[in-house]
């Protein structure tokens, strides 16, 4: 087992741990980012085949290599299929020389014993630095799932890839974010009866005004909002980028199929106890969406902005009959429901740190405490995470003000 010495330890080879290394690389702090598979690896092995990245390719911005500079020739309002998400993002690393080590997963993270450093412990060498920053993004692992039995097919959303690894039959998809809603919708036009169950979410358009969505909660000051300016709800925005982005609206889904449930509450012996919410989760939907459009011509008019008129509002679709006769219970078998896609999304899985950074109970790994992802363990930080500062936090193009701010620290630390 080899040790080597490093200032500045990055984990995590995605946009987050790309967008440190630029900055860092740009104020001279030696580092090494350590990459457990390939660069952008949950893009390559936790996404479904189809997916669209969901904002425009004029949003794409890692700092100093934006995709329209990486790329000029495409199409800025184009949504970019996932094959060329990953394509960016490695040409970034290269762009900027990132010093990535793939293949080299962190397996414990503790303070060096009566020192002040800190030491990561990987398969063949062990990495002491003055400075770690997890940016492993903010998803490592499935929430769990009841087990449902009876020779069901089971996958989480992060499995998933497309109709051929699963069985004949209908299809019962359990989750109304965007993973769950975009996964229905494509084995719907593929053909299968799927049963939908919908949890609280909200709706936006997708355009408005003639600009996409990213656009406005951009000028509306959403994207920038602290967790203590947010005064809305924090659910799943339904959007899709997939064949050029267009509005996702439960009904219309409704019309073409699928039907829709409320939230799973039990599942045993292959039966589904389903609850009595779907009129209320799509309520507060339909409320989300006014309040919305509501902000954009709020902001028009205030900012002065030169727009068109305000869209008018799309044709109404039918009412889904489980509206007025709600599914309370949902058996597989007589439904002929041969699998179940768990669309329930996942959490941060932090085991792995040996460091009192997390919040209550005691010993969760849940949660770490920081300020912008400066944590009170002298010379660790965390990136990526979700509100980490700012709603953009956990998105791409949130990535370059977090990771400024924490190199800047690690810097002015150095000169203390």
């Amino acid at each position: 087992m080899s040790t080597e010495r490093i200032e500045t330890i990055v984990i995590g080879g995605g946009q987050a741990g790309l967008a440190m290394s630029y900055h860092l690389g740009r104020l001279g702090g030696e580092h090494v980012v350590l990459e457990r598979g390939e660069l952008a690896e949950r893009w390559r092995s936790e996404r479904w085949d189809s997916l669209h990245f969901q904002s425009p390719n004029w949003n794409m911005n890692l700092p100093g290599w934006p995709r329209m500079t990486a790329d000029p020739q495409a199409d800025p309002d184009a949504f970019s299929p996932l094959c060329e998400v990953t394509g960016y993002i490695e040409r970034y690393a290269a762009n900027i020389r990132a010093p990535v080590r793939t293949r080299c997963a962190a397996l414990s993270l503790t303070r060096r014993p009566e020192s002040s450093e800190l030491q990561v412990q990987t398969d063949g060498t062990l990495y002491v630095a003055r400075n770690v920053i997890v940016a492993t993004g903010p998803y490592q692992v499935p929430r769990a799932t009841p087990p449902l039995g009876g020779g069901v097919f089971e996958l989480h959303s992060t499995q998933y890839r497309n109709l051929m690894q699963l069985p004949a039959g209908a299809v019962l998809v359990v989750g109304s974010g965007n993973s769950g809603v975009q996964i229905a919708e494509e084995l719907c036009c593929a053909g299968r009866r799927v049963f939908l169950s919908v949890s609280s979410h909200e709706r936006i358009r997708r355009r408005y005004r003639g600009k996409d969505c990213i656009w406005w909660l951009i000028a509306t000051g959403s994207a920038d909002a602290t967790l203590g300016e947010w005064k809305g709800a924090r659910l799943s925005r339904l959007m899709t980028g997939v064949n050029g982005g267009y509005d996702i609206d439960l009904r219309r889904l409704a019309a073409e199929g699928i039907v829709l449930i409320g939230r799973v509450q039990a599942a045993e012996n292959g039966r589904i106890a389903v609850a009595d919410d779907l009129a209320s989760s799509m309520a507060h939907g339909d409320e989300s969406l006014a309040a919305f459009t509501r902000r954009c011509d709020d902001a028009a008019r205030v900012q002065q902005l030169d727009l068109p008129p305000p869209d008018p509002s799309p044709d109404p679709k039918p009412e889904p009959p489980e509206l007025q006769k709600p599914i309370r219970t949902v058996d597989l078998v007589r439904e002929g429901i041969r699998s179940v896609i768990w669309a329930v999304g996942a959490q941060t899985e932090f085991s792995w740190i040996d460091l009192p950074v997390f919040g209550q109970p005691p010993g969760s790994k849940r949660t770490p405490v920081h300020e912008r992802g400066v944590t009170p363990e002298a010379g660790l930080y965390f990136l990526g995470l979700p509100w980490l500062h700012k709603w953009k936090s956990a998105f791409l193009f949130g990535a370059d003000e977090d990771a400024a701010y924490l190199a800047a620290h690690i810097v002015s630390r150095r000169r203390n």
